[in-house]
C-alpha cells in the first residue's frame, strides 16, 4: 500500500491483500494517526474504516511487547469483533502481535484469564470490555491507543458513558473516533477527552495551517 513511510512489511501484508492504493482520507490522515495525535476520522459504509483501523495499530505497536494491552479497540458487536480480528491476523501475517477480540456472548473468566497471559491488541464490545476492566484490576497505563470503531452508532445507543469512564482510567494515551458520521454525541465527547483532535473526512471545516482543529 503506497503511504508514506509506512512499514513495508505492513505494506506487503495490505498489497497480498488486494489493499495496494489508499483512498483520500487515508492518505490525509495517515501521518497524523502515525504521529500519535487524536483524532476523529469521518469514513463513508465500506470507506476503508475497519482496514483504516487495523493497520494504523500495526504501524505504530509493530510488534509483541511487555504483558499488558497497548492497544484497545472497542467495536459495535460480536460481528464486528471477529471481522477485525481477521483482519489482524491478514495484515500482520509479517508481524508477531498479540490480539485478542472479546464480546457479549463470551465467557468473562475465560477472556480475562486469557488478557491476564499478555496481549498487546484487545478488541471488544463498550459492555463487555467495561465489565472486565472493573473487575479485574487490569492496568490501563499501558494502554497507548484507544480506539472507537462506529463512535456514532455507539454513542446513540449511549455507550459513550462507558466510554468516558474508560478514557478517564487511562493517564495518557492516542485516543481516535472512527464513523460514519459527525453528529453532536461524537463532538461533545471528543472534545472532553481529546487533546486537540484533528478532523478527517469532513469538508465543511476550517484548516488552520498552525494549530489543530476541531470545529
Amino acid at each position: 500500500m503506497k503511504l508514506k513511510k509506512i512499514n513495508e512489511k505492513l505494506a506487503l501484508a495490505l498489497s497480498e491483500n488486494g489493499i495496494q492504493t489508499p483512498n483520500e482520507i487515508q492518505k490525509d490522515c495517515f501521518g497524523t494517526l502515525k504521529s500519535g495525535a487524536d483524532a476523529v476520522v469521518i469514513m463513508p459504509s465500506k470507506g476503508g474504516k475497519t482496514t483504516t483501523i487495523v493497520y494504523t495499530v500495526i504501524q505504530k505497536l509493530e510488534k509483541a511487547e511487555g504483558e499488558s494491552t497497548r492497544a484497545l479497540i472497542m467495536v459495535k458487536d460480536k460481528e464486528e469483533v471477529l471481522k477485525m480480528v481477521e483482519l489482524f491476523k491478514k495484515f500482520g501475517n509479517y508481524h508477531d502481535l498479540r490480539v485478542f477480540g472479546t464480546h457479549d456472548k463470551g465467557d468473562i473468566d475465560y477472556d480475562k484469564n486469557h488478557i491476564s497471559l499478555g496481549i498487546d491488541v484487545l478488541i471488544g464490545t463498550p459492555t463487555k470490555i467495561n465489565a472486565m476492566f472493573s473487575s479485574a484490576g487490569f492496568n490501563m497505563n499501558t494502554i497507548k491507543m484507544f480506539v472507537i470503531d462506529d463512535s456514532d452508532e455507539l454513542f446513540k445507543l449511549r455507550m459513550d458513558a462507558v466510554v468516558l469512564r474508560l478514557s478517564s482510567s487511562i493517564e495518557k494515551t492516542q485516543r481516535l473516533f472512527f464513523s460514519e458520521n459527525l453528529t453532536e454525541r461524537v463532538e461533545v465527547l471528543a472534545d472532553k477527552i481529546m487533546i486537540e483532535p484533528y478532523l478527517f473526512g469532513v469538508d465543511d471545516y476550517e484548516e488552520d495551517e498552525d494549530e489543530n482543529l476541531y470545529i
